[in-house]
């Protein structure tokens, strides 16, 4: 199992796992993680270091 990813959910106001988390290419080639709040639903995405 990979590791959670904690990001910050707008909706809820709070930092939070993600669920159903997918690793995503930007326009600009930076990767990013995109998930849902297992709390409301609501997307949540997650910008990642260069490396």
């Amino acid at each position: 199992m990979a590791a959670a990813v904690e990001a910050y959910c707008v909706k809820c106001k709070a930092k939070r796992n993600m669920k159903d988390v997918t690793e995503v290419t930007m326009a600009n080639g930076r990767k990013a993680k995109k998930g849902k709040c297992p709390e409301c639903g609501t997307g949540m995405f997650k910008i990642l270091g260069k490396a």
